[in-house]
């Protein structure tokens, strides 16, 4: 049977936990919050007073601050492309609904509210060019992606486990520095927002788990793939207008490093954190390359703390076309 095979049967043997999933990681609409829990009511007669409360406070924040909050922004309004992304994986099962659809679908339903209530935001602190913003959105989207796991749900259940736990470090860091500066309904807003990042990260890292223990060979190989090549950030094809795909992700992630956002250091973090929480150094039954994939994997942390030692960020700031020239300090 080919490797393709076998993952569809694991896909399939482990669909009948799926709805119990869904249960215990997802909240349904009536329950969860939603964006205009955190923005001025328009239905308000405090509505303006409001808007202007945002706007002052929105002059207390950098320009630095600005670009990754705005990063941030456009990576979770591309939502179109992971959500149809996942929905090709292997076993998903997009024509005929099964249960991982079904997770795919909700899950995709609760990252909207993200971008919804970012874009809100931005849009009412008058401090950035939402015109440009919209256009690179849009590219972005229209650009698409390659995260480099083709339709193996082994390798795309390994970039969500990571991905979602960087998106926690992001807007939790982003919730911090509001505070800090005094504006605390928006570090609510990136709080609740990082708050939900934890909960999609443990539960793609329970599928990972499943499959574990089903399918420990391949799984691992899956992860050391990953790794090996690197993961790729969703917005990692990143361009203002104008222009073709060019260094504005790498621009970008200068930004968000030199800040404190997020390092090449909590990179490194998170991969001790999946090798822990996954308890690498204990699988059992390995192939001999597998076993070979796992002494990699177990070294690679390691190594790459070498490597972040050794980055330099620049020092000044890249002038995006997003943040208006008012905003710079």
């Amino acid at each position: 049977m080919s490797l393709k095979n076998i993952r569809l049967e694991v896909m399939q043997f482990l669909e009948k936990d799926v709805e119990s999933l869904i249960q215990k990681y997802l909240i349904p609409a009536e329950k969860i919050w939603q964006p205009t829990d955190f923005l001025p009511n328009s239905e308000s007669d405090t509505f303006f007073d409001e808007v202007k409360e945002i706007r002052e406070l929105s002059k207390e924040l950098p320009y630095d601050f600005w670009v990754v909050l705005v990063g941030d922004m456009i990576t979770e309004e591309a939502l179109p492309t992971y959500e149809s992304w996942l929905m090709d994986v292997e076993g998903v099962g997009q024509i005929e609904r099964n249960g991982w659809s079904k997770w795919v679908r909700h899950w995709t339903a609760e990252e909207n509210r993200h971008g919804d209530v970012l874009n809100k935001y931005l849009y009412l602190s008058g401090r950035v060019n939402m015109r440009e913003i919209e256009k690179t959105t849009q590219h972005l989207i229209a650009d698409g992606f390659d995260i480099g796991t083709d339709r193996d749900p082994y390798k795309n259940f390994v970039y969500t486990s990571f991905q979602e736990l960087a998106t926690y470090v992001s807007h939790n860091r982003v919730a911090r520095m509001a505070k800090e500066k005094g504006n605390k309904q928006l570090a609510k807003m990136c709080k609740i927002i990082s708050g939900d990042e934890m909960r999609h990260h443990h539960a793609y890292c329970e599928f990972v788990e499943r499959i574990f223990k089903v399918d420990p060979s391949q799984m691992m190989m899956a992860f050391h793939y990953m790794m090996k090549q690197k993961i790729a950030m969703p917005a990692h094809f990143l361009r203002e207008s104008g222009g073709k795909i060019s260094s504005a992700f790498e621009e970008f992630s200068n930004t968000a490093q030199r800040i404190g956002v997020y390092t090449s250091l909590d990179y490194v973090d998170i991969l001790e954190k999946l090798i822990k929480r996954w308890e690498i150094d204990k699988v059992a039954d390995l192939t001999d390359e597998a076993e070979k994939a796992r002494d990699y994997l177990m070294k690679l942390p390691s190594r790459m703390l070498r490597l972040a030692d050794r980055l330099v960020v620049p020092e000044n700031s890249f002038k995006f076309k997003w943040v208006e020239p008012a905003v710079i300090k």
